[in-house]
């Protein structure tokens, strides 16, 4: 089996990686006592490398239809970005940063040697992972993750030194030395020593090294045991756990990603430091995932406001668990939106709403907890996209394990998802709500409007880059040089066949000058249809348009 970490080996280890969490995560959630217990490192990670994983495959998908395959380059930079968008909680949000450092040294090496993926390159990768995940730390904490992370980069550069010479060799000893530090933990916290067990971060970055070990070799590395350590008295794991319980320290966790420069970040991490603890900023180039636990959550969103853009703002309540939980709701509605405007339309109706920004399409762990979220016996569920009708049906079985009744309807476009929202009547039966809102979406004709990037073949002919591209039912119907007419070939062209109802929804450079126009269009040539308009806010594309 080659030993080099090339484009297939980071899909291979992606895909490894998120096999070997999904299988430990529940027993990581329950070894998770720092540095709150609040049971959710293993979920953690596996939404983090799910976002990675991806990343990934859209790189993969991208080469579908030519000959090459993709660079390794791409490929590690790809883990590394979806890793920092999908990042969650303090272990995932590390793991993040311990990939992107990895992603650096990696991409920077396959450019400038293609042809040479031996251990030479993954040893200084893993020692880069370790330092830029250490720096990300504002107050580094040794039988950490950090521990196990720096302990495997050590390893790897031994071997390294004594000669290792592929990837494969480098990868067994980071394993090792990760495997030994984790053993280390409890003697190294306080806390881990007292539940008696290891530290649940560092568990889930073995499983994530375990797996490059696969990736590389095709060898499954010998497992770490799971479960306590033994007590003579069980209870007092139980106690030691309880013990490190949210409740004495801060209420809250806050992650966001957060557009800003350098600069700003390095100011946002003074104040925040300041506002709470476990504090963990990883990121560049722009982007960043800012993670801390405060007592008050606004100041913290508020400093990422001064700072920069923070967007997919995520706040949890500790002390959540631990309290009675609210009574479920018969019904609810949950939908995957392509912009904030109609995030805040659809929430205003009544649905739990996941926004899907422009090259971030949601993850299924995200639908999931957005059902969760929902908390309602029964779950209408609205992707919205074609694309995620694979990830919207595993998001629904995995709710139906956990005893929610999920319907999932295939909606391909928001604008469908807004015509079946507007007739949803929670207090009738699910199944006759379902196919109303099933009816009322399959009912709606959507198109939009997007911009070509390059020349290519279409149906309607070829295009060039600069083009305007009007879509309908997901293809190609008109080719044009002006938003506007194209906007009004392509409503010509569908309420040719009917409609009662005409929906625009704008992105946010779009001026209201076109909807106003369009507006006059089709009063002008359709005195019977009428039309509603909406704001998107920041979406993938400059218009979208319903007919029904």
């Amino acid at each position: 089996m080659p030993q080099t970490l090339d484009a297939a080996a980071v899909r291979s280890w992606c895909s490894l990686a998120l096999e070997a969490l999904g299988r430990e995560r529940e027993e990581i959630d329950a070894i998770n006592v720092y540095p709150v217990a609040d049971g959710d490192t293993g979920t953690n990670l596996y939404l983090t490398v799910e976002s990675a994983a991806q990343a990934v495959e859209a790189v993969f998908a991208a080469h579908e239809t030519g000959a090459s395959v993709p660079a390794s380059a791409d490929a590690v930079r790809a883990m590394a970005h979806g890793a920092l968008l999908g990042a969650r909680g303090n272990s995932g949000t590390i793991l993040a940063q311990l990939l992107r450092g990895m992603a650096e040294v990696l991409a920077d090496a396959a450019s400038t040697d293609p042809g040479g993926a031996g251990g030479a390159r993954l040893a200084p990768a893993l020692r880069r992972a370790a330092g830029l995940a250490r720096e990300a730390v504002a107050h580094p904490v040794e039988g950490t993750i950090l521990s196990v992370a720096s302990a495997a980069a050590e390893a790897a550069e031994v071997a390294e030194r004594s000669g290792a010479a592929d990837a494969g060799a480098t990868a067994r000893a980071a394993y090792a030395g990760a495997r030994a530090a984790l053993a280390a933990t409890p003697d190294q916290l306080p806390v881990l020593g007292r539940a008696g067990v290891v530290d649940a971060g560092g568990r889930g970055l073995l499983a994530v090294l375990g797996a490059l070990v696969r990736s590389l070799t095709g060898e499954t590395p010998a497992a770490f045991p799971m479960g306590h350590r033994r007590y003579e008295d069980p209870a007092a794991v139980e106690s030691a756990i309880g013990s490190c319980a949210p409740g004495g320290g801060p209420a809250f966790e806050v992650i966001y990603l957060l557009e800003a420069d350098d600069r700003a970040v390095a100011r946002l991490r003074a104040r925040l430091d300041g506002l709470g603890d476990s504090l963990v900023v990883v990121g560049g180039d722009g982007l960043w995932n800012v993670h801390i636990h405060v007592d008050d959550a606004g100041a913290a969103v508020e400093a990422g406001v001064e700072a920069g853009r923070p967007y997919r703002i995520r706040i949890t309540h500790f002390g959540a668990a631990a309290e009675e939980p609210p009574e479920r709701v018969q019904r609810a509605v949950v939908a995957v939106v392509p912009g904030e405007g109609l995030a805040g339309l659809c929430a205003e109706a009544g649905a739990t709403t996941v926004l899907a920004r422009p090259g971030e399409p949601p993850a299924s762990g995200e639908l999931v907890e957005a059902i969760r979220r929902a908390h309602a016996r029964e779950v209408v569920l609205l992707p919205n996209d074609v694309a995620l009708r694979h990830t919207a049906a595993a998001a629904a079985e995995q709710a139906r394990t956990e005893g929610v009744r999920v319907a999932l309807i295939p909606t391909r476009a928001a604008v469908q998802g807004i015509a079946a929202l507007a007739v949803h009547q929670p207090d009738r039966r699910f199944d006759e709500d379902v196919v109303a809102m099933t009816t009322a979406a399959g009912a709606t004709r959507y198109a939009e409007l997007a911009v070509a990037e390059r020349q290519s073949w279409t149906m309607a002919g070829i295009c060039q880059a600069g083009d305007v591209l009007g879509l309908i039912d997901g293809d190609v119907a008109v080719i044009g040089a002006d938003l506007t007419a194209t906007a009004e070939a392509v409503l010509s062209r569908m309420l040719a066949a009917g409609g009662e109802l005409v929906t625009l929804v704008l992105g946010d450079e779009v001026p209201d000058a076109l909807a106003d126009r369009l507006e006059i269009y089709v009063r002008d040539g359709h005195l019977a249809v009428d039309t509603v308009v909406y704001r998107g806010g920041r979406q993938s594309v400059p218009l979208l348009i319903g007919v029904e």
